[in-house]
């Protein structure tokens, strides 16, 4: 093993594991010397194809000797007992989001990672997407003047009938939509315009699965006269997989960015390298080279970020602090949905009628 690689552990073998698992064990900064997963067959196939030790024990692997950092894939109820325990052992930790189930106990493991000067960071990958990332930084050069709102939408394929029980449908294991899918973009807004300071309505419905939520709309508003839209529907057959996009308005201009593309139409002076009214550039144009690719540059690009922060001491980006304000926009959206429907419920039913035009 070379000494400028991070010995690392990787718990959780389902989709999201199995990517890390692959390119942890191919980027230059990590050194993945034991998996974990709760399957000891999915582990003994990993040990015959991979020759890494794999076990079920979750605390024995957190004991590998000389082990500096582990990569948590696992569902998201686990996740608050798995980092606390990595964080006592003095491990960095990389963990899927969303980080918890609860902002609190978000909020809690930053404030133990910060005490422990341990690197945290957590899997919001769309901040390493390239046109993402460029937004970020015409935004911070003030490409479009004053931001004046935000719409953000993410749409996919997951839930497109009522199924069998999986970890992703339990409001306890994985949280729904909000949590799994409407995460991503929530976190896009958390990093341009900070946590909102209050969701002035939400929607949350259940068209299929029993127990969370297949759809999210909600309107926020945000520091300096920003206001933000969030509509993501994850029981959207119009799309082939997960499609995310911002459009963000300002006095001088508007950006629109997906993972194809970035669009800026600047009514001021353009920042070098884009013109009065319209430029586009594309995802070729603005997307870094990584040392292995799967799947997409920043899945690599997260790990690699990862590693850095640990060996180099860089910023850690995707801190867990900046996860918790996603996991507390999240609480928010949750909380104004529950006014709604509790004020929807002391409406007499002949008031409910006359309001949505159903009554005489």
């Amino acid at each position: 093993m070379d000494s400028m690689q991070v010995k690392t552990a990787v718990v959780g073998l389902g989709k999201m594991g199995v990517s890390h698992l692959s390119i942890a064990n191919a980027i230059p900064q990590l050194d993945v010397v034991a998996v974990c997963d709760s399957s000891a067959i999915l582990g003994q196939m990993v040990e015959k194809y991979t020759g890494l030790d794999c076990d079920t024990d979750f605390e024995k692997v957190l004991a590998t000797p000389d082990l500096a950092a582990v990569i948590i894939a696992t569902p998201t109820r686990l996740h608050e007992r798995m980092i606390a325990s990595a964080l006592d052992r003095g491990l960095h930790v990389f963990a899927e989001k969303p980080l918890t189930l609860s902002g609190d106990a978000s909020e809690a493991l930053a404030a133990r990672a910060e005490a422990a000067k341990l690197v945290a960071q957590v899997g919001f990958h769309y901040r390493f997407v390239g046109t993402f990332r460029e937004a970020k930084r015409l935004l911070d050069a003030g490409a479009i003047g004053r931001v004046t709102h935000i719409m953000a939408e993410a749409y996919g394929p997951v839930v497109l009938k009522p199924s069998n029980k999986t970890w992703r449908s339990s409001a306890q294991e994985g949280g729904g939509c909000l949590y799994d899918y409407a995460a991503h973009p929530l976190n896009l807004m958390n990093w341009y315009f900070g946590q909102p300071t209050d969701c002035t309505g939400a929607i949350l419905a259940n068209p299929l699965s029993a127990e969370v939520d297949d759809a999210v709309y909600a309107t926020m508003r945000f520091g300096g006269g920003v206001t933000g839209q969030l509509s993501v529907n994850w029981s959207d057959d119009s799309v082939r997989k997960m499609t995310t996009r911002v459009s963000i308005w300002g006095d001088r201009g508007k950006i629109y960015a997906d993972r194809q593309e970035l669009q800026l139409h600047c009514n001021g002076t353009p920042p070098e390298g884009y013109n009065k009214g319209w430029t586009v550039k594309y995802i070729t144009e603005l997307t870094e080279p990584v040392s292995f690719y799967l799947r997409g540059e920043e899945y690599s690009a997260q790990l690699e970020a990862f590693g850095a922060s640990i060996l180099d001491g860089r910023p850690v980006e995707n801190s867990f602090r900046s996860a918790a304000e996603t996991d507390r926009t999240i609480e928010m959206i949750r909380a104004a949905n529950a006014g709604e429907r509790a004020a929807a419920e002391t409406v007499p039913a002949r008031s409910r009628g006359r309001f949505f035009g159903l009554g005489r």
